[in-house]
């Protein structure tokens, strides 16, 4: 029974997180545990932002068969399809689905006739079918991702039902992946400024930049491009045209790009991309939700985290001194701490 599988899948992939895995080797190990249930020649997965839905790494199944140029545009052309064009099945258009995932063959033959993921990117590949999902939980996305077979067979209604399954304990993993603590060291020195084209194209760069992409390139070599690709995308696609995402870069150390469209110039289209580090507060707030805290609860621990009383914060947040020691009591039993000195190391570490 495909229900049995699905349990079996489900458990090895908390196990997996449970383990302690980072992300990129969490993705390529579940990867594996659905390819056992649901074959498929290439895969690719992303972890979100999940306050933006930008992408902030990237795991394929295998290498794709391009160079790295042919990559390079790959990516910027998928980047593309997904923040600002009017492909079949975005991820955003999933999370607006009670069951966030889809197969290609179910969308309009109208709307696959003109993909450009299907008939642009994929079946130059010899790539024809996709099954994709977004990985949710308690109302929040974590990651996405997308699985490919060639044009000999599609995806079956079985094989849909076993990967929307496991798609929540995708989700719990991933935020599992999120609250890892790793081994940081020194953050480059100098301003991180990028300009990008239209299209997210490396255009100029500080020497700090260039050094700073030297080494995420180094480290994980087109990790940077995709979230590079995918904030300049969302800016464009933005009233603000602004956007805002956090990854951790080649030193572990969370940063947060910013890309920001020019109103002023020769090319008014043209991206200035900020790299910053994280402030206490942004990290706080996305470990806070990887904690599975409610959107009150952590308003409440960032009050904490600024060295606020109790009477304050009941004041601040227009709560009474009760409701804050409750969301505290919740918040402690969610994040594994007995105490606010316990909170506030656990979150800052």
């Amino acid at each position: 029974m495909w229900e049995e599988r699905a349990e079996r899948a489900r458990r090895d992939i908390a196990a997996l997180a449970a383990g302690g895995m980072g992300l990129a080797d969490l993705y390529t190990s579940a990867l594996a545990v659905v390819q056992r249930e649901v074959p498929f020649e290439q895969g690719c997965w992303a972890a979100v932002d999940p306050e933006s839905m930008v992408m902030t790494s990237i795991t394929n199944w295998q290498p794709w068969p391009v160079g790295k140029d042919q990559y390079e545009e790959y990516s910027l052309r998928f980047a593309q399809t997904e923040y600002t064009g009017q492909e079949p099945n975005t991820f955003a258009e999933l999370l607006r689905r009670p069951h966030a995932i889809a197969r290609m063959s179910d969308a309009p033959h109208r709307e696959v006739v003109r993909s450009v993921r299907i008939n642009d990117l994929l079946k130059p590949q010899g790539l024809e079918h996709e099954l994709r999902a977004a990985f949710r939980v308690d109302d929040t996305c974590w990651g996405v991702g997308s699985i490919f077979r060639d044009g000999g067979r599609d995806f079956t209604d079985r094989e849909l039902e076993f990967l929307d399954a496991v798609t929540a304990t995708l989700a719990a993993a991933t935020r599992v992946a999120v609250r890892v603590a790793h081994p940081v060291r020194q953050a480059a020195v100098g301003p991180v400024i990028v300009l990008a084209g239209l299209h997210g194209e490396l255009r100029a760069a500080t020497s700090a930049a260039a050094t700073w992409l030297a080494e995420v390139e180094e480290a994980a070599p087109g990790r940077f491009s995709m979230t590079l690709y995918s904030v300049v995308a969302q800016a464009h696609a933005a009233a603000s045209g602004t956007a805002r995402a956090r990854m951790r870069d080649a030193g572990n150390n969370w940063v947060v790009l910013q890309a920001s469209r020019l109103i002023t110039g020769d090319d008014p289209e043209q991206m200035v991309v900020t790299v910053e580090p994280a402030t206490t507060h942004e990290v706080a707030s996305l470990l806070l939700m990887a904690y599975g805290v409610t959107a009150r609860e952590r308003d409440v621990c960032l009050e904490v985290l600024s060295g606020n009383p109790t009477a304050d914060i009941a004041r601040h947040l227009f709560i009474s001194p009760h409701t804050v020691h409750d969301h505290l009591k919740s918040v402690f039993e969610k994040v594994g701490v007995g105490s606010r000195g316990e909170l506030v190391a656990r979150l800052v570490a």
